[in-house]
């Protein structure tokens, strides 16, 4: 296997006027648990959204194990959007029949397994469930398919923290270890434990990307408090508030 999963080369995404991202150098590699951590407004999901093949850059490249993102991709990668997307009628169970139809490496025992860890019952139908539940529902979803790289665009946002805990471990114990993690979000101090590197966005801008542990090491900081240090208002110059 490559030890490239990822590449992104001077990748650039502009909305009108708005600089979505900047000239994107980014390198990830197999096996990981990366966490793509900036302030509302960096660019974090319109990054997620190329890599999906969602959005086309205005300019630079994405590569996903050497392919454009694209039909050829999909099968590589199981994603986790920031909004749900699935009809309200369908039942929980309904899911896991068309996921199962749709993608060949869906593991129906892991999800049926998930399911009861997250007390989800199949027979519910999507319209009755609380948005935390919703959440819980798409990312068991998400995490029973053996992919490649599983793109999370604010996996624990609008959860309790009791919740976000029990999400983080429902993702460290269901990913495919061969493959990586991209988890998008600006609360770092809940995934930074599961984590082994960060990449810091600032107005569409790769700020840094640099292993956990090296971080603590060089700094003698946590990620957390990194991360603050680096965003709090003096140092945060504004950013993009109309970035994705």
């Amino acid at each position: 296997m490559s030890n490239e999963l990822v590449r992104c080369l001077a990748l650039t995404r502009n909305f009108g006027p708005i600089l979505a991202l900047d000239r994107v150098d980014l390198v990830l590699e197999p096996g990981k648990i990366i966490g793509l951590l900036g302030p509302n407004g960096s660019g974090k999901t319109t990054l997620i959204k190329i890599l999906n093949g969602l959005l086309q850059p205005t300019s630079g490249s994405a590569l996903i194990n050497g392919k454009t993102p694209g039909p050829a991709t999909k099968k590589l990668i199981s994603y986790l959007p920031d909004r749900g997307y699935f009809p309200e009628w369908m039942k929980v169970g309904d899911m896991i029949d068309l996921f199962g139809d749709f993608y060949d490496d869906f593991d129906r025992v892991k999800a049926e397994d998930m399911c009861r860890a997250l007390q989800l019952d199949l027979a519910l139908p999507i319209k009755t469930l609380s948005k935390g539940t919703r959440e819980k529902m798409q990312l068991m979803l998400v995490m029973s398919r053996s992919a490649q790289l599983y793109l999370l665009d604010e996996p624990i946002a609008g959860v309790d923290p009791a919740a976000r805990d029990f999400i983080m471990h429902t993702i460290l114990t269901n990913y495919n270890e061969s493959g990586s993690v991209l988890i998008s979000t600006h609360l770092i101090s809940d995934v930074e434990q599961v984590l082994d590197e960060a990449v810091f966005l600032q107005q569409g801008r790769v700020v840094l990307h640099e292993s956990v542990d090296s971080i603590r090491e060089r700094t003698g900081k946590s990620v957390d408090d990194l991360f603050r240090e680096m965003f709090r208002a003096g140092n945060w110059e504004g950013g993009n508030n109309n970035a994705r």
